[in-house]
Order: C-alpha cells, then structure tokens, then sequence
C-alpha cells in the first residue's frame, strides 16, 4: 500500500511514455512520487526510425528511468488492474496513492516504438533489423501516414541505392487535419528521393513473411496491383494501453477507447485520478502533446500540493506536425503556414529532440 510520508501526499505516475515522465519529474520535489513502467528505460522512439537505419543512435535514445527522479522512486512493474485509485501489479503489490496520474499510452508496430522491456534486446532488435534491411534492395512499407513517410526518408536518406514504395488505402499521403501545401511538398520531396507511391486501394492480405525480415514479399491490391520486394515494414496500427482499467474506470472510455477527462484532464467520475497522452480524449496522439499535458498536470497538483499558484486548463494543441524525410528534408505545418526541408532538419530532423530529453534524464549532450 502506498501512503503519505510527513505532509507530502503520494502520487503513482503509471507509465513511463512522454507524459509519464512530465509528471513525474514535475512532481518529484513536491510528493512521493512512484512511478511505474515494465521496461528500464524511456524510449525515445521519436528517434526510433534514424536508428533503425544508423545503428550508432541506439546508444543515445534509451534513457534509464533510474536516472529520471532524485527523491522519488521507479518500479519496474506493471498494472494488472485498476479500479479508482486501488492499483494491482503484476508482482501482486497493491497501491493506493493519493493521486493517480494514468499516462500507459499506446503501442505501435517496431521499429516506430520498441517492444522490448530490456534495453539490450530492444538494441540487439533493431540491429537485427537493420542488418536485414541493409541487405534488401526493395523496401515495402505499408501506411503512408506519419510513420511510413518518414521512415522512407530515413530509409532513402540512409541507403539512396534502394528501392522503397509506399503503399495506402487512402487516395494521398498524409491523411488527418493537413494543409494540402503540406502534402503536396511532401510528395514533391518523396518524388525527388525516388520513393515509389501506390495509392488509394486497399491491399488483399499483408505479407507472410514477418515485418523487418529480409525474404520474398508479395502483396497485390484490390486495383490490381501486384507489388514485389525483399523486405517490409508495417507503418500503422495504434493500439490504446488501457485493458487494465476497471470498474468505473473501464466506463470512463469513450467509444474509440480514450478516456474521457475534463478541462483540468482529470478522469471523468473518478476523484483524484488524471488521464495524460495518447489514452486521454484531451487531444491528438502525438509525443509534444502528451509531454505538455504531463507538465500541466505536474503543474497543477504542485499548486493543489503546496497552496501556491493556480490551476490551468488544458488548451488543445494547434494542429502542427514536423515530419523529418531523413536529417536534411522533411517538411511541416504550423499555424503560420508550411515549412519545407530547412526548417524541418534545424527544428527535428538533425537531432531528433534529443537533447531536451538527455537534460530531463540528467544525461551530457552526445558529442
């Protein structure tokens, strides 16, 4: 059972995604901070594709959670069932904090975000993969949202040599809240690197053969289309972390499986329990939304905690995305418009974000 130490409340942070680590650090001088992830480290996975294709960065994108809090503490472990606050672990120990904060996010197929709780497989994985991609000489990616151009980009910006087409049911690249600018400077960029497109039918069936192993692959569309190579990647298939919910928990989820939370992104019905990222309603599934929801959050309980300050309600996010095409293209969207590869590679696409995370986890700046 987890309580309050002297007058500083306790606050369990399950999930250790973009948000988890927001709140968690925000609330660590504050409370008795717990929080709670079945893998060691923080995978920076918005730097997944570039080490899929440069292998070096696999030692710069694992943080170890460890390192993140210097009074709170980290428990390798993971919810089995929560109903209210009352936490069940998969180890058999309960919880029960005087804050929750709910921040399990979402997985996604690798090498977009890894699978691996071990820091040492998920590095030997994706070196497996990259060998066998380094062999291929024609790469089927299959999803031409977010995941699947900018993998083309790292794959092209990598290995200009090989062959890669992307293939989507939708009729263009890109589908969501975009500008057509932002696309149509996208594909010109794709066109440039050779990229193939095969747009707007549905496939009959994926391949056999597992995604990331290099061996014959063949899937032909329902336009008629048959399309051959050596290797493939599955670029879409967002999957909610939230089947350990229960009671009104569980009644809290809409019907696409977010949980619905107020202003303040607190849960619906449920006292002192928050929902942040990709499991929340609050906003769309990306990584600087979820951090900011985190700090919000951290935020807010710190004022609640300590007397000072006041609370804030969440603002959604403006639709803005930076979409990398390997370090020096891409392109992206604001509110003051369309950025094109300049500005993609100095905001993104050189570093990856990496820095602002090595400052959180306490970690120098790779040289």
């Amino acid at each position: 059972m987890s309580e309050s130490t002297g007058t500083r409340p306790s606050v369990v942070v399950l999930g250790g995604g973009y948000g988890g680590i927001y709140a968690a650090k925000g609330l660590d001088q504050v409370a008795d901070v717990t929080l709670v992830d079945p893998s060691e480290a923080f995978h920076h996975n918005v730097a997944s594709l570039r080490a899929l294709v440069q292998p070096e960065w696999l030692e710069r994108i694992f943080f170890p959670y460890s390192q993140l809090l210097r009074h709170g503490r980290f428990l390798r472990d993971r919810a089995v069932a929560v109903d209210g606050r009352r936490i069940t672990l998969a180890s058999g120990e309960q919880l029960e904090p005087d804050y929750l904060v709910l921040a399990t996010g979402s997985s996604y197929p690798f090498p977009h975000k890894s699978d691996e709780p071990e820091t040492a497989t998920a590095r030997a994985k994706f070196r497996a993969n990259h060998d066998e991609l380094r062999g291929a000489g024609h790469v089927l990616l299959i999803g031409a949202g977010p995941a699947g151009l900018e993998l083309s980009g790292e794959i092209k910006a990598a290995f200009p040599e090989k062959r890669v087409t992307l293939v989507d049911v939708n009729p263009d690249i890109l589908s969501g809240p975009y500008e057509q600018e932002l696309r149509d400077e996208l594909r010109r960029q794709l066109d440039k690197l050779g990229v193939e497109l095969v747009l707007g039918s549905p496939i009959h069936a994926l391949p056999e053969v597992p995604p990331g192993v290099a061996a014959p692959v063949s899937i032909t569309t329902e336009a008629g289309d048959t399309i051959t190579a050596d290797i493939w990647f599955r670029c879409y298939g967002v999957s909610l972390q939230t089947g350990y919910l229960r009671g009104s928990l569980a009644q809290a989820r809409d019907e696409h499986g977010y949980l619905r939370v107020d202003e303040f992104l607190r849960v619906d019905g449920a006292e002192r329990v928050y929902a942040i990222g990709d499991i929340s309603n609050a906003d769309r599934n990306m990584a600087g939304w979820a951090g900011a929801q985190g700090q919000l959050v951290a935020a807010n309980l710190a004022a609640e905690i300590t007397g000072e300050g006041e609370r804030k309600a969440y603002e959604p996010g403006p639709i803005a995305i930076i979409l990398p095409l390997g370090p020096e293209g891409g392109a992206g969207q604001f509110p003051t418009g369309v950025v094109g590869p300049e500005q993609a590679a100095a905001i993104k696409g050189r570093d990856m974000l990496l820095d602002k995370f090595g400052e959180l986890f306490d970690v120098p700046a790779a040289a």
